[in-house]
């Protein structure tokens, strides 16, 4: 795993460095298949370029937003407009600004982050390219994994409930909304 996150990061380095002269700051996005090193490629990433780390998985739908309706959306399941309003609000700012994190034991957002303006800024998780988001990046990236190594890395990392939950609702979900929304054909960056 380790001489495959050195090899995205030197492909993302690339594509960092064909940005335009004039582009001092990045934002970039990385989204795909639940177990496909997504969270390990941004904490690397994050390490080596430094600048901000947000997490999806932040930015979970609180249970009174969990209608039928929200949920039958492809991406429904995840806050995108809090994000929008939070995060994406706050890097188009340039200023300091906070963010909420959803922590999912209580089902509530319990906490608030401090951010920073850097030059460099990572978002990684499932759902991160919405399209409610529009342009809101300069390179976006997507991660898969074979559905083997996928089941393999979900039950390593949870055990066969974990596996359960995940081959049941939120595989079917993501795959639902990688396809409705064209996640992968709209990606800068495809990493098999």
């Amino acid at each position: 795993m380790e001489k495959t996150v050195r090899k995205y990061i030197e492909i993302l380095s690339e594509a960092i460095g064909r940005q335009p002269a004039e582009k001092h700051c990045i934002t970039i996005a990385i989204d795909g298949r639940c177990a496909s090193g997504k969270t390990t490629l941004a904490n690397a990433l994050s390490e080596a370029l430094g600048g901000n780390l947000f997490h999806m998985d932040d930015f979970f739908l609180p249970k009174e937003m969990r209608t039928p309706e929200r949920l039958s959306q492809p991406g429904g399941n995840v806050h995108y407009e809090r994000f929008a309003d939070e995060v994406l609000a706050g890097l188009a700012s340039g200023k300091p600004f906070d963010y909420g994190v959803f922590d999912c034991s209580v089902m509530a957002v319990t906490r608030r982050v401090q951010v920073q303006p850097q030059c460099v800024n990572l978002i990684e998780g499932s759902y991160s390219t919405h399209p409610y988001f529009g342009k809101a990046y300069d390179l976006t990236v997507f991660l898969s994994v074979p559905p083997d190594e996928q089941e393999r890395r979900i039950r390593l990392r949870g055990g066969d409930g974990a596996w359960a939950a995940f081959r049941d609702r939120w595989i079917p979900l993501e795959e639902k909304y990688f396809s409705a929304c064209a996640v992968r054909e709209r990606a800068d960056i495809i990493l098999d």
